[in-house]
């Protein structure tokens, strides 16, 4: 089954108070979006990578390949305003009616293949694989109210990328309207009434969007 990935890389650096978007800012020599691509490619060469970018940051990516070598074959699109709508836009790329995609955050550049690999194995036989980690801390649901309430942290998860699912059935969930509560694929494929199976992520698989995060 073919796999593909779509790689969102659309932040503008406001959290990392910093005037570069946090996905070139350089880690370990080179920018983090270049070692999640690397990392993706390292899984398979084979792999069809969509990188997907806002247009106003084409012509610097572009620059960042030059400058660091990068030189990888990937189908680079432009991205919405929101990430509901670049990943439509990543999708709109696909010519292929059937097979299997994930969409990763372009700043998470410590997944391992491992979890690369168990995403797409799991999407072939289930339709979708979610990557998670169980929560450390203790929970609290905040109410409308002001109130909370303790969850018993054993049922909760802290959702990562990526998300793998068939193509087909990402293909009819995002044919559908926007919608405030998507906060990532899962919650759109879940709205369609796709059901979503959870994979074991890792703790060090953290998205990079603080000063603190790039330390």
């Amino acid at each position: 089954m073919t796999q593909y990935a779509i790689i969102v890389a659309g932040g503008s650096g406001s959290r990392m108070q910093s005037a570069v978007p946090k996905q070139f800012l350089l880690l370990d020599g080179k920018p983090i979006l270049q070692h999640t691509l690397e990392q993706f490619r390292a899984y398979s060469p084979d792999l069809h990578l969509i990188l997907v970018l806002p247009a106003r940051d084409l012509d610097t990516w572009a620059t960042l390949c030059d400058q660091y070598g990068f030189d990888a074959p990937i189908q680079t699109v432009v991205g919405g305003t929101t990430r509901f709508q670049s990943v439509r836009n990543g999708l709109a790329v696909i010519g292929a009616p059937t097979g299997l995609v994930a969409v990763h955050d372009g700043v998470r550049p410590y997944v391992s293949t491992r979890i690369i690999q168990n995403g797409f194995e799991t999407a072939a036989r289930e339709g979708s694989a979610v990557t998670c980690v169980p929560a450390k801390d203790s929970v609290r649901l905040v109410g409308d109210d002001g109130r909370s309430e303790a969850i018993d942290r054993s049922r909760v998860r802290l959702v990562q990328t990526p998300q793998t699912f068939r193509l087909d059935w990402f293909r009819q969930a995002f044919a559908g309207d926007e919608q405030p509560f998507f906060t990532d694929c899962a919650s759109v494929l879940e709205h369609a009434g796709f059901p979503i199976t959870l994979i074991d992520g890792d703790y060090a698989n953290i998205k990079i969007t603080t000063p603190d995060d790039l330390r």
